[in-house]
C-alpha cells in the first residue's frame, strides 16, 4: 500500500511537472519572441540571481516539515505534546520570517552592485522576488497535501498557476509585440509571474484549510526545535544553490556581454531547472516512508534500490533528450538567434552539455536524502562545501574565458566530484538492494531510447514536426517502459533473490 501511495504521489507531480513544463515552454516561447536579446537576459539574470536566496529562504524546512508533520498527531493525547496543527503553524512562521531576511537581503545586495547600476537588473529583481516569497509560502502549505497524499490538489495550484501566466504572457504577442526594447513590457511580464505565484499560494491555502486547521504558531521553543533540526538540511541546500545556481548571476558580473550570454544560457538552464525538479518530487514523495521505516528499525534495502533505479531511468530519459534532441528543443522553445553558429554557442548548445549534469543530480539528491535519513549530515556537508568551493575556483577561471560553457563545464566537474565522494559514503550508511535485473532494463532502456531518437532527429526539421515527434515521444517512453516492466518493480524482498539480486 506504501509503494502504491508513494508511486501515485509521485504521478501526480511528475503529471505536474510534464504540464507545467509545457505551458512554461510556450511562456518561454513567448518571452524569446516578445524581448529583445538584452531584456531576455535581464529576465533569465533576474530569476537566475533569486535562485540562489530562494533556496536559502527554504532552508530545508520543506524536508524538515514532511517528516516532523507526518510524525505528529493529530489530536493532542499528552499534555504539552505538539499536534500536526501547532507543528505545521511554527513552520509557517518560520518560513515567513526566513522569506522576508533571506529576499530582502537579496533586494538590498542588488541595489548596491555597481556593475548594475542603470540596469534593468535591479528593477527586474525586486519584482520577481515577489515569485519566489509566494511559491516558498505555498510550499509549507505543500507538506499538508504531500503527507496525506493528496498531490492532485497540488497538480490543480500548479497547473492554474501557469495557465494565468501563459495566459497573460500571450496577450504580449497577440498584440503584436516583438523584440521589444520596452522597459514596460519587460516589466509587464514580471508581475504576470507574480500573479501566478499568488495564486499558486491562495489555491494552495484553499485546498489545505478543507484537509487540516491552518494557524500560524508562535511557540518559541517549538519554533527553536525547528530551526535546529532543519538547520542542516539549510546548510546542506544552500551548498546545492551555491554549486547549482549562481552561474547565472556570476556571469552577470565577470562578463560584460552577460545579458547576451545569459538570455541563451538562460533558456537551456530553465529546462536543465525543470529536469532537476523531477528527481526531488520522487525523493520528497519517498522521505516520509523511508524515514518512517528507518525509525522503527524496518528494512529499507529494497525501498532504496527502487528509488535509485527510477532516478536513474528519470536522470537517462533527461540526459538523452538534451543531448540528442537539443537543437529541435531549442528551436521550439526561442527563436533562430538563439541557437549555435559556427564559433559560437548557443543555447542548444548549453543543453546538449547540461545533459550530464542532469543525469548525476539524480544520484546525488539520492545521496543527499539518505544521510540526511541517517543524520549524517556532517559528513554530507563537508563535502559539499568542497564542491562549492570547487565551483565558486572553476567558475571564477573558467566564465572570464568561456562565458556560460565553462559555467556548464564547471557544473559537469563538480557533479561528478559529488557522485564520487557521496555516492560509497550513502551506500555504507544505508545499504541498499539492487537487484542485477534492474541494471539490465535500466541499459536496455537507455540504449533503446537513445538510438530511437538519435534516428529521429533528423527529421525534426520544422515546428510541426518537432511538435509531431515530442508528441510521440510522450506516449513511446511509457511505452517502452511499460514494456520493460517499470510498472512491476513492487515485487516482494524475498523475490530479490530469485532475481539474482544483489546487497550494496
Amino acid at each position: 500500500m506504501s509503494s502504491n501511495r508513494i508511486a501515485v504521489s509521485t504521478l501526480w507531480q511528475i503529471a505536474s511537472q510534464i504540464t507545467m513544463a509545457l505551458l512554461s515552454a510556450i511562456s518561454v516561447k513567448f518571452i524569446a519572441m516578445g524581448l529583445s536579446t538584452e531584456l531576455a537576459g535581464a529576465y533569465n539574470s533576474s530569476y537566475g540571481y533569486l535562485q540562489l536566496f530562494a533556496i536559502l529562504a527554504d532552508f530545508g524546512l520543506y524536508a524538515v516539515s514532511v517528516r516532523e508533520v507526518s510524525r505528529a498527531p493529530e489530536q493532542s493525547s499528552v499534555s504539552g505534546e505538539h499536534t500536526r496543527s501547532d507543528v505545521l503553524g511554527a513552520l509557517i512562521v518560520l518560513r515567513l520570517v526566513i522569506a522576508i531576511v533571506s529576499l530582502g537581503s537579496a533586494l538590498l545586495i542588488a541595489w548596491f552592485v555597481p556593475a548594475w547600476r542603470g540596469s534593468p537588473l535591479r528593477v527586474g529583481i525586486a519584482v520577481a522576488s515577489l515569485v519566489p516569497f509566494f511559491t516558498l509560502l505555498a510550499g509549507v502549505l505543500r507538506t499538508v497535501f504531500q503527507v496525506q497524499y493528496k498531490m492532485h490538489l497540488v497538480f490543480i495550484a500548479e497547473v492554474a498557476q501557469r495557465v494565468l501566466t501563459t495566459g497573460l504572457m500571450a496577450g504580449v504577442i497577440f498584440v503584436g509585440i516583438r523584440l521589444s526594447t520596452d522597459l514596460q513590457v519587460f516589466q509587464y511580464l514580471l508581475w504576470v509571474g507574480v500573479l501566478g505565484a499568488v495564486l499558486l499560494f491562495l489555491l494552495s491555502l484553499v485546498f489545505a484549510v478543507r484537509l487540516t486547521r491552518i494557524r500560524p504558531c508562535f511557540d518559541r521553543i517549538l519554533l527553536a526545535s525547528l530551526f535546529r533540526r532543519a538547520m542542516p538540511y539549510g546548510v546542506a541546500f544552500l551548498c546545492i544553490a551555491l554549486y547549482r545556481q549562481c552561474d547565472l548571476t556570476m556571469i552577470a558580473l565577470l562578463r560584460e556581454d552577460y545579458a547576451v550570454q545569459n538570455a541563451a544560457y538562460g533558456f537551456a538552464a530553465r529546462i536543465a531547472e525543470m529536469s532537476y525538479l523531477i528527481p526531488t518530487f520522487l525523493l520528497n514523495s519517498t522521505l516520509p516512508e523511508l524515514a518512517s521505516r528507518h525509525d522503527r528499525g524496518q528494512n529499507t534495502a529494497l525501498l532504496l534500490g527502487k528509488t535509485l533505479f527510477l532516478l536513474l531511468i528519470l536522470g537517462s530519459t533527461s540526459a538523452i533528450f538534451s543531448l540528442v534532441w537539443a537543437t529541435p528543443i531549442l528551436q521550439l522553445l526561442t527563436t533562430p538567434a538563439y541557437l549555435e553558429t559556427a564559433g559560437h554557442p548557443g543555447a542548444d548548445t548549453a543543453l546538449r552539455l547540461l545533459g550530464i549534469p542532469m543525469f548525476l543530480n539524480g544520484i546525488v539528491l539520492f545521496s543527499f536524502y539518505t544521510l540526511l535519513t541517517k543524520h549524517e549530515w556532517k559528513a554530507l556537508v563537508s563535502r559539499m562545501a568542497v564542491a562549492v568551493a570547487l565551483s565558486i575556483t572553476l567558475n571564477l577561471f573558467l566564465i572570464p574565458r568561456l562565458g556560460f560553457v565553462g559555467a556548464i563545464d564547471t557544473s559537469i566537474i563538480v557533479h561528478l566530484f559529488l557522485v564520487a565522494v557521496l555516492l560509497p559514503v550513502t551506500l555504507r550508511s544505508l545499504p541498499l538492494s539492487f537487484p542485477l535485473s534492474y541494471g539490465i532494463r535500466w541499459l536496455f532502456f537507455t540504449l533503446v531510447l537513445a538510438i530511437l531518437l538519435h534516428l529521429s532527429a533528423p527529421l525534426l526539421t520544422s515546428i510541426s514536426s518537432i511538435l509531431l515527434g515530442l508528441g510521440i515521444a510522450i506516449v513511446c517512453v511509457p511505452a517502452l517502459a511499460f514494456l520493460l516492466g517499470f510498472h512491476r518493480l513492487s515485487v516482494p524482498h524475498k523475490a530479490l533473490s530469485r532475481e539474482g539480486g544483489i546487497n550494496i
